[in-house]
Formats: C-alpha cells, structure tokens, sequence
C-alpha cells in the first residue's frame, strides 16, 4: 500500500540537531520542509529522551526522566547557543564545577581532580596542563617515569599544535592516537585515553590521529576555557528538543515520525524520497532538494540502497558508528566525600566516565535530600568485544567498579538500570575530500549535515550538528537566491597559543620542503 506523492520544496531525513537546525533556518526564510524521522515514538536524535523510570524508596514512589545519557554544552558551542538564544528556548545550564580522574592500577585506586586545574590554570594554553603539577593529588599519581616521559607528550602537544587536520585537508592515514603516545608512560596515556573517550570512544589504537589532533584542539588545547562546559537542566536532551519541535510547529513544518527512509530516487527536477512506517505502509514524497540529516550508518546505508546514489556512493568512506552502554545506580546513602560531581575511569576499569546525578539535576537533587541517597551514571564505550557481553554481566561489573572506587557504597544498591544506546555514537575521522561526505555532496540538490559531515569548521560534535544543519539550510537557499544564515566563528586561540601554533606550522613547512628538496636530488 502506498500514500499518495507529497510535494514539498525540501525533505529532511533526520529529526536530531542537525535535521532540526536545518530545517529551522529554511524554515525562519519562509519554507516549509518535511521532516522525516525513523525513531517512532519522538525525534531528537541522541538527544532524545526516553520512557521515565519509576521505583519506591523510603515509602514514596519517585520518578525520573527517560533518558540517552548526560549532556553538555560546551563554551565554544557559539552557534548552538546564539539559535536556542534567538528562539528565546536556550535552557537554565548547570555550570560544571569539578571533574575528578579515577585510576585502577591492579587492586588500587588513585584519584586527582583534574577539570579545574585545566580549564582554571595560571599557565596559558598551550601548556596549561601544567596546572596540574600544582595539584598534591595529581602529582601522587606519578611515577619517575611519568616525569620522564613529560618530554615525549609535549612533543605530542606541538604535533598537534603545528596542523589542523580539518583546515588543511590532512587525514594523516595510518596514523592513530597510539602512534602519537608512543613513548609516554603508561599513565599519561591512560590519562589522555580517558579524556579521550569521552567523545572518541575506541582504543587508542582505533582511534585515528587526524580525529584526536581535531579534537584536541577544539576542546582544550587552544584555549583554557574551550574546557569549560555545563550540563542540561535535565538528564534528557528534552530542554532542548521539545523546543525546538514546538517552534517548528510554529511555522507549520510537519515532522512525521516511524518514518524510515528506504530509497532515494533522483528526479529531473529533484528528487523521490520513500519511506516505510508500518510493514505496509509506505509513504512517498517529492522535494526539489533533500537534506540527509541521519546518523552516519544510515545514511550510509541508505545511499548504498537507492540505485541513483549507489555507485557513487561506493568510493565514500563515512565514520564509524559505535555503539555504548549506560549505566545508572542509585544507592540509600551517599559516599562520605564527593571532591567531583563527574569525571573520568581510566586504567583496570571497564567504565569509562561517571556523572553524579544528585549533584546536578533537580529530580534527583531533591529525591537526595528527601532520602539522603545517591545516584551516579556512567557509560561504557567498549571495545566492542566488551559489549559483547551479556547486560548482566556489564551491569555486575559495574556495580563492583563503583563499589571499589567508593567503598562506602558496598551493599547499599537499591536500583540499577543498564541501557544500551544503537550504534550510531561518531568515532571521528578526517577523510579526503574525495571520500568523506561533506555538506555538498556528489549529487545535486542532495545535502547531507550532522556530526560526522566532514567541513573546515572546526566545531566537534552538537556543534558540528548545529553548523553543517546551518551550511545545509544555506545551501538551499543560495540555490533559491534566498538570503543565507550567518554563522559565528569558532573563538580564536589564546595569544600565546596562535604564536605557537604559527611556529610550529612554520617548522612543519620547513621540514617538509627540505625532505622536497632531498627526494629531487636523489631523483
């Protein structure tokens, strides 16, 4: 059975941020797209929210938001802030305070705090990471050989400092955030893997180079306050979703959820975009222009399953999607000294972050007051053959792990949940343009956005969202001689920071005229 043909200007594929943004900025230029999301309950991507968990403690029932996973908002996050500004629906955020470094060497358990002293240290990026030699606790955590291998990771930082592997087209093939440790003793990589996790969630030896350098640099090393961060009101990514969906309905733009898009077909004026909400329920609908705002497996797939794009679409190479697990405890007393609301595992544990829920967000800060208990999240990123594993299992683990790292909470568990989100979480990569989809794509009247779209902006993640959504609204609307968004540059490094950023790029350029220079001599 088949609906009949649906004509619209534009079709976008995918209700995230990216989707959302997109089709808000043609949206706020008088067009009215369509929207169209696979998920068949509500949009919002990875930021959507879930059914609520209810369970009794303390003879009262106490309900808690479905969720994804926490969220943060990050300070360079310029054009995600400046839209939800605009549209008068930016959240209350919860500024971070401290983030805390767990380390498991065989049966012990060191900790320093690490956030502040980064993002608050005296000493200017990109040496920053100084500060933490400031820090007793920090500096009990190492070793003589951590003290010597300091010189190999400040190598590492100029490494990083000298390219920019977004800007300069540099996938720096081969080469992965192992290749770059290499020399470093075995703390300091378990270190920056754990920092590292958070948004590249793979082994340092699966993680590419080009995609930590690029992360990198946009989230610490060109500036102190790039670490500064605050976290949604809520443990869903609803505050910003819910209204975002509502001043779409404003403008009349249809988002049709359980909508997921099968086939593309390419038209002499546009394009035929086939989508299945129920076994036999197909829908179709004819736009000028489509927008790809899905995750990066599906459009992938998608692209490889519609013959117009197919061929095409066998030279690309889109980043992995991997999949995580999150978990979430509560327990009748809370641990006796909190020195962080949230941080990072790193070294013999399976988790990879924490987040102390009752330190942040208003239902479980009032549920702790009223029973004096605690509740923490974290998330496992893999390796995959770790979350192969029965939930069971995990979950147990995860128990212990929590328990040896606060052993006051041994034996005081009143509930857990273990929720595993698809594999849709985007390992960063830097593709050649040739083989990495951009905001334009090898098709015409065919855009793609989201956080995995390969552009020189060197935004990472929501924000990234948020700008390729942008870039692709504008697109149509240079096409339709319509007047395009603005977009707010990402903030620049620190004064020090650039000076050192030029010289290394400088020694780089040298470096690699006079190999030049040497291969034509030889020759």
């Amino acid at each position: 059975m088949r609906d009949q043909i649906t004509s619209v200007q534009v079709v976008v594929v995918g209700a995230g941020v990216a989707g959302l943004s997109a089709a808000l900025h043609l949206a706020e230029r008088g067009l009215r797209p369509l929207v169209l999301e696979a998920d068949p309950e509500r949009p919002g991507g990875r930021l959507k929210g879930g059914t609520p968990l209810e369970f009794e403690h303390s003879g009262q029932t106490w309900r808690f938001p479905g969720e994804h996973g926490v969220h943060g908002i990050w300070s360079s996050y310029r054009n995600l802030q400046a839209m939800l500004t605009r549209h008068s629906i930016r959240p209350m955020l919860v500024p971070a305070q401290k983030e805390e470094w767990v380390l498991g060497v065989g049966k012990r358990v060191r900790r320093a705090e690490v956030g502040s002293a980064i993002r608050g240290s005296w000493v200017p990026a990109p040496l920053h990471y100084l500060g933490l030699f400031a820090r007793p606790r920090f500096l009990a955590m190492l070793t003589l050989r951590d003290i010597a291998s300091m010189f190999r990771v400040f190598g590492g930082l100029l490494s990083a400092l000298s390219i920019d592997p977004l800007y300069e087209d540099q996938p720096l093939p081969g080469m992965s955030l192992a290749d770059i440790c290499d020399g470093w003793s075995p703390t300091l990589i378990a270190l920056f893997a754990g920092l590292t996790r958070n948004a590249l969630p793979a082994n340092p030896e699966e993680i590419p180079a080009a995609g930590f350098i690029a992360f990198l640099r946009f989230y610490t090393l060109l500036r102190r306050d790039a670490w500064a961060f605050s976290y949604l009101p809520t443990a869903s990514g609803e505050a910003i979703i819910r209204p975002l969906v509502e001043k779409l309905g404003a403008y009349d733009v249809k988002i049709v959820t359980g909508a997921r898009v099968i086939r593309l077909e390419r038209q002499a004026r546009g394009w035929h975009v086939a989508w299945q909400q129920e076994e036999d329920q197909l829908g179709m609908a004819k736009g000028a222009y489509v927008i790809l705002a899905a995750d990066a497996p599906s459009t992938e797939l998608l692209l490889r399953e519609s013959p117009d794009t197919a061929s095409e679409a066998d030279s690309l190479r889109l980043p992995s999607g991997l999949p995580t697990a999150v978990v979430r405890l509560w327990f009748d007393r809370s641990p006796r000294t909190l020195r962080a609301e949230a941080g990072i595992f790193s070294g013999s544990f399976i988790l990879d972050n924490f987040f102390w829920l009752h330190r942040i967000y208003d239902d479980y800060i009032r549920w702790s007051r009223a029973t004096g208990g605690s509740a923490i999240e974290s998330h496992i990123y893999g390796p995959p053959q770790l979350l192969e594993r029965p939930d069971a299992a995990l979950l147990a683990q995860a128990i212990v792990e929590v328990g040896r790292a606060w052993p006051e909470l041994k034996g005081h568990l009143i509930h857990s949940t273990f929720t595993r989100n698809e594999p849709t979480h985007t390992l960063v990569d830097v593709g050649r343009p040739e083989e990495h989809l951009g905001v334009a794509t090898p098709w015409p009247h065919l855009f793609c956005c989201g956080d995995w779209v390969r552009d020189r902006n060197p935004s990472m993640f929501l924000e990234r969202a948020c700008v390729t959504g942008i870039k692709a609204a504008n697109a149509v609307l240079d096409d339709l001689s319509l007047e395009p968004w603005p977009l707010l540059t990402h903030p620049q490094p620190e004064a020090f920071a650039g000076m050192m950023e030029l010289w290394t790029y400088n020694v780089r350029r040298s470096l690699r005229r006079r190999r030049q220079a040497r291969r034509r001599l030889g020759a």
